[in-house]
């Protein structure tokens, strides 16, 4: 079992050291100044999870990928516990790729290899649709 410990750091700032001996400071308070929400960072990290396996799908594909951008939007519920219930995710891609590639890696990800998409889906509608630029 893999452990997290997170410390109050005062006001509504706190300190978590992941498993990984990495550390995030998270800033509850609605300004966020010193640090992203918990919540927030779901979204985040449903972007680094997908883009981790887009990419290496696409490199197993031997598909021409110079960049990857994805963008992670989240709706949540009005009353408590405000989870997620609407996400989408925009993935920008560039390079010499090939539609039906990419399409089938994203899909790969999003229902067979992301462990943040599966838990996020519990809660809420995933969407997703992406844009090929092509590389010069």
């Amino acid at each position: 079992m893999r452990t997290a410990t997170v410390k109050w750091e005062g006001n509504e700032e706190f300190l978590a050291t992941m498993p990984s001996g990495q550390t995030v400071l998270f800033d509850a308070a609605s300004e966020h100044k010193k640090g992203p929400s918990p919540k927030e960072t779901l979204l985040g990290a449903l972007g680094a999870c997908t883009g981790v396996d887009v990419v290496s799908i696409l490199r197993k594909k031997r598909q021409d990928l110079r960049s990857l951008e994805v963008s992670v939007s989240g709706e949540d519920a009005p009353d408590p516990p405000q989870v997620w219930t609407k996400i989408e995710i925009v993935y920008r891609l560039t390079g010499k790729l090939d539609d039906k590639a990419v399409r089938d890696a994203i899909e790969l990800s999003e229902t067979k290899y992301c462990s943040v998409s599966a838990m996020l889906g519990k809660t809420a509608k995933i969407t997703y649709r992406y844009e090929i630029i092509p590389a010069d």
